[in-house]
């Protein structure tokens, strides 16, 4: 094995955001790549392997170039170019990412994929239908569903914005709250309400809520209707049955597009009973114009230890499903 060194410039400006709080992202790089790294006058340079030498030198570029483009590096962003170049996969393919603008939040912040799994979700939701966006919690699934619905609605593509749950426990254990249905189901509708109101600003929200422009409404409202030259959004769509999951897309009218978001992981169906979500992914498979998207803990963008959390329960579920296998 052959020591090298490389050299690359780190502009001074970018140096405190490249490098992290107490350089915990450089030292990240130099542990998991084996190398060292050393900075002097906005010279950065990297000792070590040949190979791994030259996989550090491609991160710090790319951070670099991020940290230009006005980012704030983040354990993340660490995470997921390791993660890239660990499978031999461009890092370079962050920066293209990064140019991908949704839309804009209310206080300014740009919304923007941050993953690869992220960037082909939101490229399916701008050329299909209907998109299934299917993983574990974290990967941005309902957010930049609804980044993309609000854009479209703000560039009058779509008419009107519809977002819809299914509240499965509506009927008896939020029974003793106070108020009519609405206000009963209200708190599963909650995480949506938040994403729109960060989005748009409780004022927009609140005068196209008065408008009927934006309607936030359990799964049951929606039998019986035709939703034309909307975007319709059905999130935790892992906890309807394969007959409200039918009753759903079949309301589709002309001019509409659909997101059906969901975690097959976090089920809260009985355990008899069959999830829409998955019957609906054998049965349209082959659909055209229909799209499947799965992400995966890779595109967890929550905090690193939601990530950690999604790798340990998955490595738990395949053991105690390789056990009943060789039980039977």
């Amino acid at each position: 094995m052959s020591i090298i060194e490389a050299i690359t410039e780190i502009p001074a400006e970018h140096e405190k955001n490249v490098f992290g709080q107490f350089d915990q992202h450089i030292k990240k790089i130099e542990r998991t790549l084996n190398v060292t790294m050393i900075l002097r006058d906005g010279t950065l340079k990297i000792i070590g392997d040949a190979v791994n030498v030259s996989k550090a030198k491609e991160i710090v570029q790319d951070l670099v170039k991020l940290s230009m483009r006005g980012n704030t590096i983040e354990e993340q962003n660490i995470n997921y170019a390791l993660a890239l170049t660990m499978e031999n996969t461009d890092t370079g393919s962050m920066v293209e990412i990064d140019k991908d603008c949704i839309c804009h939040t209310i206080n300014g912040k740009v919304i923007k994929p941050k993953t690869l799994g992220q960037k082909a979700y939101v490229d399916a939701i701008r050329n299909k239908m209907i998109v299934f966006g299917i993983g574990p919690a974290g990967t941005g699934k309902t957010y930049l569903a609804m980044a993309v619905a609000i854009s479209a609605f703000k560039n009058g593509e779509v008419a009107r914005i519809i977002l819809t749950r299914p509240a499965i426990e509506a009927g008896e254990k939020l029974g003793f709250l106070p108020g009519d249905l609405q206000s009963k189901v209200d708190p599963y509708l909650r995480p949506l309400y938040d994403a729109l109101y960060q989005i748009m600003g409780p004022d927009s929200f609140a005068k196209n809520m008065e408008k009927g422009l934006i309607e936030v409404a359990p799964l049951a409202y929606m039998r019986g209707r035709t939703l034309d030259n909307a975007f319709i959004i059905l999130d935790e769509a892992q906890n309807t049955t394969p007959a409200q999951m039918k009753m759903f897309l079949t309301r589709i009218g002309f001019g509409s597009k659909v997101i059906v978001t969901g975690d097959s992981t976090q089920k809260d169906l009985p355990s008899t009973q069959k999830s829409g979500l998955e019957i609906a992914m054998k049965v349209l498979k082959n659909v055209e114009d229909i799209s499947f998207c799965h992400l995966t803990s890779k595109d967890v963008v929550r905090h690193p230890l939601v990530q950690k959390i999604v790798n340990a329960y998955e490595e738990y579920e395949k053991k105690t499903s390789a056990q009943q296998r060789r039980r039977q």
